[in-house]
C-alpha cells in the first residue's frame, strides 16, 4: 500500500492521447479502489507538464500519428515516467501509448520513429488496418480471465527478450504475431480500447494489487455475466 494511503492515479497527456475514451480506465481504477476503501488522487498530467515521480499507477492512451510522435519526444526529454516505474510504479499503456514504450514505431509515412524505451519492443507500420472486436487468452502467470475489446490500429508489434506477450490472439489480430500485448515487471501494454479496464476490470484489479497487496473480491457476478454473454456473442460472429 502506498506509504500516505493514497492510490495516485496518473493520467499522462490527456490532451495528446486520449482519442478512443481511454480515460475511462482512469475511471474504472478510481471505482474499483473507492469501492474498497482505498482513497485515491488522480493527476492529470498534459504534455506541457513534467511527470510526477510519485504516482502509483500510470496511464497513457491512444491517439493519432503526430500526436504520438510528439507524446514520445516530450517523454523521452522529461524522463520522469522512466524513474516512477524503476521506483516500482505500475503502468497501462494502450495502443499508440503502447507502441511509444518501445524503441521504434512506425510515423505518419511509415518511417520510424524513435520511442521512449520503456519495453523491449519494436513496432512499424503494417500491411493493412486491424479494426475490430479482440479476444485473447492471458498468460497462465497473470491468471486472468480472457481478455476483450476493440482494436483499431495499423501497427505491428515485434516482442523482444525482455518482455513476455500479455496474451494469445483467439480473434483479431493484435502484436501481428499470434499474441496480443505484452508485459514487463508491474507494466502492461496493449492493443485494447474499449477501455480495456471497463471490458477487463480484473485487469485493472491486478494493476491495483501490484501496488496495494491482495485486494478483497467485489460482487461482480452481475456484470462477469454480461461480459460471459458479449465475449460468446464475438466468438460466434
Amino acid at each position: 500500500m502506498p506509504s500516505d494511503s493514497v492510490l495516485r492515479i496518473v493520467w499522462i497527456y490527456p490532451d495528446l492521447l486520449s482519442t478512443y475514451g481511454d480515460q475511462g480506465n482512469v475511471l474504472v481504477l478510481e471505482q474499483r479502489a473507492q469501492r474498497r476503501g482505498i482513497e485515491t488522487e488522480t493527476i492529470h498530467v498534459r504534455s506541457s507538464d513534467p511527470v510526477p515521480e510519485g504516482g502509483d499507477i500510470y496511464l497513457i492512451g491512444g491517439g493519432e500519428d503526430r500526436p504520438q510522435i510528439l507524446a514520445a519526444q516530450r517523454l523521452r526529454k522529461d524522463g520522469g515516467l522512466h524513474r516512477a516505474i524503476a521506483g516500482g510504479a505500475s503502468m497501462l499503456a494502450v495502443c499508440a501509448g503502447y507502441q511509444i514504450m518501445g524503441s521504434t514505431f512506425g510515423g505518419e509515412e511509415g518511417q520510424p520513429v524513435q520511442g521512449i524505451g520503456l519495453l523491449d519492443i519494436a513496432s512499424a507500420r503494417g500491411p493493412a488496418r486491424a479494426v475490430g472486436e479482440l479476444v485473447a487468452e492471458v498468460d497462465s502467470a497473470l491468471g486472468l480471465p480472457t481478455l476483450t475489446g476493440f482494436e483499431n490500429h495499423m501497427g505491428v508489434t515485434r516482442l523482444g527478450a525482455g518482455v513476455r506477450p500479455l496474451s494469445r490472439t483467439v480473434k483479431g489480430i493484435g502484436n501481428g504475431d499470434g499474441y496480443e500485448g505484452c508485459y514487463a515487471g508491474h507494466v502492461v501494454g496493449t492493443y485494447l480500447h474499449g477501455p480495456a479496464l471497463a471490458r477487463n476490470p480484473a485487469l485493472a484489479d491486478l494493476l491495483l494489487s501490484w501496488r496495494v497487496g491482495q485486494l478483497p473480491p467485489l460482487d461482480d457476478s452481475r456484470y462477469e455475466a454480461l461480459r460471459q454473454e458479449r465475449l460468446a456473442t464475438v466468438l460466434a460472429d
